[in-house]
C-alpha cells in the first residue's frame, strides 16, 4: 500500500505543479506548458494527460515511449523523441531521436539520431546527425553532415562534408574533407587530407598537407602517387 500511495502522491506532484500555457510566458509554439515531473506508460498515456504536448523541466520517465517539445533534465524510456532542444541526460535502450539541438549526453543500445546540432557525447549502436561538437561513440558506426571532436564506430565513421578532429574505426573511415586524423583498421578515404591518415590502406585525391602511415597509401596529386608504409606532402 505504500508504494501504491508513492505512486500516487508522484501523480499528484506532477498535476498539482504542472502549469498550463495561458500562465506561462514563451512557452513554445506547439507546447501547451510545462511540468517538472512527466511518468507515462507510453506518450500520451501518462500524467500529465497529452505528454507530447508538454515541456518537460526536471524527469521525464517513461517505460516505453517519451515523446515531448522540450526536455531539459532527465529522460528515461525505452525510445524517448524530443521535437525541440534537449538538455541534460536522455537514455533510451531501442533508440533516442531528436528534432532539434542536443546538449549533454544521450545513451542507447541501438541508436541515437539528430536531425540538427550535437553539443555533448552520444553512446549507442548506431549514430547520425546533422553536424557533431563532441563525440559520438557507436558500436556500430556514426554518420554526420560535419564532425568536430571524436567520433569512434566500431565499423565505420561517414562524414559527408567535413571530419575535425579524430575519428577511429576497426573498418572504415569516410570523409569528404578530413582535418585533422582518420585512424581505421582497414581503409581510410577522404577527397582532401589536412592531416594524418593510418590503416592498412589509405586514399586522398588531394593532400594540400599531412601525410599517412599504411600499408599501402594513395595521394592522387602528389607525383609519386603510391608508396608503401608512409606518404604525404607538406
Amino acid at each position: 500500500m505504500k508504494l501504491k500511495h508513492l505512486y500516487f502522491a508522484v501523480f499528484a506532484a506532477a498535476l498539482a505543479v504542472t502549469v498550463r500555457a495561458q500562465d506561462v510566458e514563451e512557452v513554445e509554439e506547439g507546447a501547451v506548458g510545462w511540468t517538472p515531473v512527466a511518468v507515462s506508460l507510453a506518450s500520451p498515456v501518462q500524467l500529465p494527460w497529452g505528454h507530447a504536448r508538454w515541456d518537460v523541466f526536471g524527469l521525464d520517465l517513461g517505460l516505453f515511449y517519451n515523446g515531448s517539445p522540450k526536455v531539459y533534465g532527465l529522460d528515461i524510456a525505452a525510445a524517448t523523441v524530443c521535437t525541440d532542444d534537449t538538455i541534460g541526460l536522455v537514455v533510451g535502450p531501442v533508440f533516442n531521436y531528436a528534432a532539434k539541438d542536443v546538449y549533454g549526453a544521450r545513451v542507447s543500445l541501438f541508436a541515437n539520431i539528430g536531425r540538427a546540432n550535437l553539443y555533448g557525447v552520444d553512446f549507442g549502436g548506431f549514430g547520425y546527425h546533422d553536424k557533431v561538437c563532441g563525440a559520438d561513440v557507436e558500436l556500430l558506426g556514426t554518420m554526420s553532415q560535419n564532425l568536430t571532436g571524436v567520433g569512434i564506430g566500431g565499423i565505420f565513421n561517414m562524414a559527408f562534408e567535413e571530419s575535425c578532429g579524430c575519428v577511429v574505426a576497426v573498418g572504415v573511415n569516410l570523409a569528404e574533407k578530413a582535418y585533422g586524423c582518420q585512424v581505421a583498421g582497414v581503409f581510410n578515404m577522404t577527397d582532401e587530407l589536412h592531416g594524418c591518415q593510418i590503416g592498412l590502406v589509405n586514399y586522398a585525391r588531394e593532400c594540400p598537407w599531412g601525410f599517412q602511415i599504411g600499408l599501402v597509401n594513395l595521394i592522387m596529386d602528389n607525383k609519386v602517387k603510391v608508396l608503401p608504409f608512409v606518404n604525404g606532402y607538406f
